[in-house]
């Protein structure tokens, strides 16, 4: 998804020089959406889990955004640095306009303003950004209505309802450039079909539960008797659900200050919502109390290159059917996904560790590539999943038996395979079907996408574990670079 090529713009001054930008401060707040600053000292190249998630799409896929999508932000003071945006086939994407060299603190890309943004508090008092609703108006005793900690999409979908409907409004304008409802991903708006094809029942029965909800929640404002004010916001439950799919899937969760005022708030904040996601993000989000803004930074230490796409990390921790009931898109090197074995066999932790050169705790492994041969490539972010979800035990005064260890190994790996042997179709299969139906739903292609993610994890612990036997028969060894290209 990267780019070489400089964008046109049709206001030279709204990307300034990142030199001439020296707001560089540290994050200050805890968000699920900040990431980990990244060590100052990188020298390894990345391993395929710091990859996009869209490898499809090439460089000549990518076109300029329109001009008037950096007019409406540049009037409104949202202000940026060093970057451009471009649309693909999968939406939008941030990306370097040049190198940037790594500094020992973070720095700014861009200030969003909370006039622009659409923002529901989490707790009285009420919090309303743009201040759009008047004195009165049934939107409020609509939201007001509603569980603050369980229905913040609800209520977030009717505030940008109302947004849309207010004139000369921001959302107005910068709505042409949010996803319709065939080109959004979220699986509120699949239909029956599409969620029989999760091959996942656990996670098609949740959908279809907040799909359900969502249009309880529309029959039960929107009935004939409203006022037209309230009516034309979403004259059909399609609408409304369309809303809350933006909602869940553009929302930023954060703690904002105004003043002395200190609130969790939902947010969706215009241009920072086109930031995708990576598991191994180069930016996070601060809050700037004393101006009102929302910076989207730098990591400090983080080297940038032309056309390189900046991210940030959605959900750190999280599966990948959280990530599929939230934002409709999954990864086949989340290394946080996990598979649940139910025998009894276990393999030896530190040996397995020590295979594939990974280091650190379990919530912080990373695959140390300094102690890596040159042409090793296997290891991704499905071998830290197999790490962290494969049954292991661990005792240090109790060194591990070869015979013991590959007779353990062969046991899960015949598990993994009973399991493959269950899905209807083959990883083969999916693949075909995608590339059979280049034009197919947003939603279909999702589900199909999940389910072979989910089979290329397990093929992957397969290909893991016949490794490790290896190395219990010959010894440790580096990875063989043969094996190491066929399974990526």
């Amino acid at each position: 998804m990267a780019s070489s090529s400089s964008l046109p713009l049709p206001h030279p001054f709204l990307f300034n020089n990142l030199q001439h930008s020296n707001r560089l401060r540290p994050a200050t707040f805890t968000s699920k959406f900040q990431s980990n600053v990244a060590p100052l000292t990188v020298d390894s190249p990345p391993f395929p889990i710091f990859q996009p998630l869209q490898p499809n799409q090439s460089t000549s896929q990518l076109e300029p955004a329109d001009p008037d999508f950096y007019k409406i932000g540049f009037v409104r003071s949202v202000r940026a640095y060093g970057i451009e945006f471009k649309e693909g086939p999968d939406g939008f994407g941030v990306y370097a306009s040049k190198d940037v060299q790594p500094l020992r603190r973070p720095r700014v890309i861009m200030e969003i303003p909370l006039e622009l943004m659409t923002t529901v508090s989490k707790k009285l008092p009420w919090m309303f950004f743009p201040d759009i609703v008047p004195i009165g108006h049934p939107i409020f005793d609509i939201i007001n209505s509603t569980n603050p900690e369980t229905d913040w999409d609800l209520r977030l979908a009717c505030l940008l309802l109302l947004a849309f409907d207010q004139e000369d409004n921001f959302w107005q304008l910068y709505g042409d450039f949010l996803p319709s409802a065939d080109e959004c991903t979220s699986l509120l708006l699949a239909s029956e079909e599409d969620l029989s094809e999760l091959q996942d029942e656990n996670l098609a029965s949740i959908m279809r539960e907040q799909q359900r909800r969502a249009r309880e929640f529309w029959e039960r404002n929107w009935h004939s008797a409203v006022p037209l004010k309230i009516k034309r916001l979403a004259r059909d439950p399609e609408r409304f659900i369309w809303a809350v799919a933006i909602a869940q899937s553009r929302c930023i969760n954060m703690q904002m200050r105004v003043g002395a005022l200190v609130q969790d708030a939902n947010l969706l904040i215009p241009y920072a919502d086109m930031l995708n996601h990576s598991f191994q993000p180069n930016c996070f989000f601060h809050w700037r109390p004393k101006d009102r803004m929302l910076e989207v930074m730098i990591n400090a230490g983080q080297q940038i290159k032309r056309g390189d796409e900046m991210t940030v990390n959605y959900m750190n921790g999280q599966m990948n059917n959280k990530f599929m009931e939230r934002y409709g898109f999954s990864s086949s090197v989340n290394p946080w996904d996990v598979i649940n074995f139910s025998g009894n066999a276990r393999i030896h932790l530190e040996s397995f560790l020590s295979v594939f050169n990974i280091s650190g705790l379990p919530e912080e492994y990373y695959h140390n590539s300094r102690l890596s041969s040159g042409g090793e490539s296997f290891v991704d972010g499905a071998v830290l999943a197999a790490a962290r979800t494969v049954p292991t035990w661990s005792d240090k005064d109790l060194p591990p038996i070869p015979s013991l260890e590959k007779s353990s190994a062969k046991e899960l790996q015949e598990e993994c395979q009973q399991m493959l042997a269950e899905y209807p179709t083959t990883p083969e299969e999916d693949q075909e079907i995608l590339d059979s139906m280049p034009e197919s739903r947003k939603t279909f292609e999702a589900a199909i996408n999940y389910r072979l993610h989910r089979k290329l994890l397990l093929e992957k612990i397969n290909q893991a574990l016949e490794i490790y036997q290896e190395s219990m028969e010959f010894g440790r060894s580096p990875l063989p670079i043969s094996k190491a290209t066929s399974a990526t």
